[in-house]
C-alpha cells in the first residue's frame, strides 16, 4: 500500500524552507515584490481550506469547535506574523533602497510558528472527528503569517 500523505507533507515541507531561506537573505524592500508570495499562497489556502472543508463534509457536517479552532490558528499565524516582522532588520543602503534581513530570532519564530500549527492542525482535526481540515490550512495560514509580517516590514521601512 502506497502512503499517500507523504508527497503533500513534502511539498509542505519544501514550501516552509523555501520561505524561511529567503527570509534570511539580504534584500530591497519593495512596494509589491512582498505581497506575491502570500497572494499565491492565499489562493492556495483557499483550495486547500475547500478540500479541507469537503474531507470533513463527506463525513459529517463540519463542527462549531473545528471552525472555532481553525479560525485561531490563522488569528496565531497573523500573531506569529507580527512579532517575526519585529526581528527583521531594516536599514537604507549604500543607495537610497531600504534593505531587509531577517535574523536568528526569525528563524526561530518561523519554527515555533510552524510547530504551533502542527499542533492546531491536530487539534482542529480531532475537533473536526474526521477528514484533513487542519492540515489542509496550511497554505492559509502560511498566507496569513507572511502577509502580515511583510505589510508590518514594509510599514517599518516606510518610515525610514
Amino acid at each position: 500500500m502506497q502512503n499517500t500523505t507523504s508527497g503533500p507533507a513534502l511539498i509542505a515541507v519544501a514550501v516552509v524552507g523555501l520561505v524561511v531561506r529567503q527570509q534570511l537573505r539580504t534584500r530591497p524592500v519593495r512596494r509589491t515584490g512582498s505581497l506575491i508570495a502570500p497572494v499565491v499562497l492565499g489562493v492556495l489556502g483557499v483550495a486547500g481550506l475547500a478540500f479541507g472543508i469537503a474531507s470533513v463534509d463527506e463525513h459529517h457536517p463540519l463542527t462549531v469547535p473545528a471552525v472555532v479552532l481553525l479560525v485561531a490558528s490563522l488569528a496565531v499565524a497573523a500573531s506569529f506574523g507580527a512579532a517575526r516582522a519585529r526581528t527583521v532588520q531594516i536599514w537604507r543602503g549604500s543607495g537610497s533602497e531600504v534593505l531587509r534581513k531577517g535574523t536568528a530570532a526569525t528563524t526561530g519564530l518561523w519554527i515555533a510558528s510552524a510547530a504551533t500549527h502542527i499542533g492546531l492542525a491536530l487539534w482542529t482535526d480531532r475537533a473536526a472527528g474526521a477528514g484533513l481540515l487542519g492540515a489542509a490550512s496550511l497554505y492559509a495560514y502560511l498566507a496569513i503569517g507572511l502577509g502580515t509580517q511583510n505589510l508590518l516590514v514594509r510599514r517599518r521601512a516606510a518610515a525610514l
